[in-house]
């Protein structure tokens, strides 16, 4: 009987039960399964006539779907491009060695994180529409946008903070050793292996970026992916489960794609040897301590 040092090697009892245990939780998934699809099936949503829009004609696409997704992909796409640059520099700017720059960081960094995005949201569009000419139109995404920004700078800058620090002191140190300035250890020595180490933890967040903007959809009338599912399932007669699951597919093959293209990413930056190897989890982004690296 081989044993293991995690746990004890399992009695004939313990096997036993093991086993009563598995086809008990196999059936009862089962059981939930099939009372499922008769309830669907009952409610008529497994009818071909309610997924017949989205594999026998383009309209439910070209009409419903596809300019939501279009809106869902910009909102993104620009809350991404603003929001990593301004973490990257928030996160920087709380390990400096001067307090005049690394507490005012710290304090947007915390009041932002603590305040939650729809919140941010609903504050864009009062902003855009008291001191701005935003027009009516374009409210909605530039507040989706400005929540999104304004919330994600905030999380991606701890991830920076935390992916610099996880490297060992010694870099900073070498750095100095041979007479380069702060500045150039951080952008030179220090920023280029926390990349990889940073990597797993960004996109996580990223992914968050995408489906928030689906809050916007639901509270601000942003006509994103989410929000065209009501329009859609009214239209073709009330295929709620149908409309629900072909956006949910969308939403699992957009981020699974971001996903991917981020571990190809990093799988190419351990292979060009730009990081110690350390990966930093997308929880590790709080309780981090200074280097002293200043900005």
């Amino acid at each position: 009987m081989s044993s293991s040092v995690l746990y004890d090697a399992q009695g004939p009892r313990a096997k036993r039960r093991n086993i009563v245990y598995s086809i008990v939780f196999v059936v009862a998934v089962a059981a939930l399964v099939w009372w499922v699809y008769q309830g669907l099936n009952d409610k008529g949503q497994l009818d071909w006539e309610k997924w017949k829009p989205f594999f026998a004609g383009s309209e439910a696409w070209t009409t419903y779907i596809l300019p939501g997704l279009k809106n869902t992909l910009i909102a993104a796409a620009l809350s991404m491009v603003i929001a990593l640059p301004l973490g990257a520099v928030l996160g920087i700017a709380r390990l400096s060695d001067h307090a005049w720059i690394r507490v005012p960081a710290a304090v947007i960094v915390e009041f932002f994180r603590a305040i939650p995005v729809l919140m941010l949201m609903i504050f864009g569009v009062a902003l855009f529409s008291q001191y701005t000419d935003v027009s009516s139109d374009d409210r909605p995404l530039y507040a989706v946008v400005t929540g999104l920004v304004l919330y994600n700078a905030s999380v991606l800058a701890e991830i920076v903070r935390a992916g610099i620090l996880s490297l060992p002191k010694g870099q900073a140190e070498a750095g100095q050793a041979i007479g380069l300035r702060k500045t150039q250890i951080m952008t030179s020595v220090l920023l280029p292996q926390a990349v990889t180490a940073m990597l797993p933890a960004i996109v996580s967040q990223l992914v968050v970026i995408v489906k928030d903007t689906a809050l916007g959809g639901a509270i601000l009338t942003f006509p994103e992916l989410l929000a065209s599912v009501s329009p859609m399932s009214s239209y073709y007669g009330a295929n709620t489960i149908a409309s629900f699951t072909v956006v949910a597919v969308i939403y699992i093959v957009l981020n699974f794609s971001l996903t991917s293209f981020a571990s190809w990413l990093e799988r190419r930056l351990r292979r060009a040897k730009k990081s110690t190897g350390a990966v930093l989890p997308p929880t590790a982004v709080a309780g981090a301590e200074s280097t002293g690296i200043a900005a």
